[in-house]
């Protein structure tokens, strides 16, 4: 059984995750230098904006970091930093207040929200399991909150994905294993959700082999476990590409808006996609999960506690989502740098 993992880095861009912008006025992109790190460039000027700026992505046109503002000397400290400023309609104070009241009128299972910071607004996506009342009910919070919300109806049911089978499993259940981590002391362990750690007390590999106890899971809320080494098992720094051949990962980051990047899983093998959102909401049946990175990467069941992934650094662990990897669909991923702080483990 390969077992991926990681070292652990500080994070990059959790600032901007509750954050939303506006394509209000766009700005050529010769007024910018190209930012050699975008995540950490967006960081910092979500450190030093604060509320005042709505969010950032990467332009895929341009290869360039755009930042959103409300006024030019804001706008000038974005160009300083080498990014695009783009001035905005809705700050991230007025975004999150929306994110907020959907959190308290419009939380049914089938749901999902994130800021895009490329639309300046909300995305709520709704599964075709939400009818009736429920639907009702979440069409009034939406229509509430006007054009600073947009609806996205999503096919399928928004589900962790977890599933009978071989690779890690336990309890009756297949899930799949995100990084490999080990604490001060040099214990091994390795990362995989947290829906997965809840319905197993220890896991074997795809062979029958003993592969470690669950130590602690949190679901719902956030989504991750660390599990705890009792076999044998391969603990390199690597991601299975599932072609005989794996991915070195050498750090530990937080996503950005319109980074590209991969998942592998013991279901679907990898496939790659673009990160639409963060500290994005979503409201499973078995409860809502927030923080979570939103993407139209493909899974599918079994995939849960995967690796997310962009070159060699690690990102998130598979969560949950709707569709599969013949149709697409959205899935979520638990940032990865939350479980490393919460469990204060690292790569050695």
């Amino acid at each position: 059984m390969n077992l991926r993992s990681i070292p652990r880095c500080a994070g990059l861009a959790a600032a901007l995750g509750t954050a939303l912008v506006t394509t209000a006025l766009t700005v050529p992109a010769a007024q910018a230098a190209r930012t050699s790190d975008p995540a950490a460039t967006a960081a910092n000027l979500a450190r030093t904006l604060g509320s005042r700026t709505a969010g950032a992505y990467l332009d895929h046109a341009t290869h360039r970091l755009v930042v959103t503002v409300t006024n030019e000397a804001d706008a000038r400290t974005v160009r300083a930093a080498g990014a695009v400023p783009l001035t905005v309609v809705r700050d991230g104070a007025r975004l999150r207040h929306d994110t907020g009241t959907l959190d308290r009128t419009a939380r049914v299972p089938g749901t999902a929200w994130f800021v895009d910071p490329r639309t300046d607004q909300v995305v709520v996506s709704i599964d075709q399991s939400v009818t009736g009342a429920r639907l009702a009910k979440i069409n009034k919070a939406v229509a509430a909150l006007g054009d600073a919300v947009a609806v996205h109806h999503v096919a399928g049911r928004f589900r962790p994905l977890i599933s009978g089978g071989d690779a890690i499993y336990g309890g009756g259940y297949r899930c799949s294993v995100g990084f490999n981590v080990q604490d001060g002391s040099g214990n091994a362990y390795f990362l995989t959700a947290g829906h997965c750690g809840n319905d197993a007390s220890s896991w074997t590999d795809d062979s029958g082999q003993p592969a470690g106890d669950t130590i602690d899971s949190r679901f719902p809320g956030t989504d991750y476990a660390i599990v705890q080494y009792t076999g044998w098992a391969d603990h390199s720094s690597d991601v299975d590409l599932y072609d005989g051949s794996t991915q070195p990962i050498t750090q530990a980051g937080d996503a950005y808006v319109g980074e590209w990047v991969r998942r592998s899983g013991s279901t679907s093998g990898v496939h790659g996609g673009t990160v639409n959102g963060l500290d994005a909401t979503v409201n499973y049946s078995e409860g809502t999960v927030y923080g979570l990175i939103d993407t139209d990467v493909c899974a599918e069941p079994g995939d849960s506690g995967g690796s997310l992934f962009d070159g060699s650094t690690a990102v998130g662990l598979t969560s949950g989502g709707s569709g599969d990897c013949s149709s697409g669909g959205e899935t979520f991923f638990q940032p990865v740098t939350a479980a490393l702080d919460a469990y204060g483990v690292s790569i050695g």
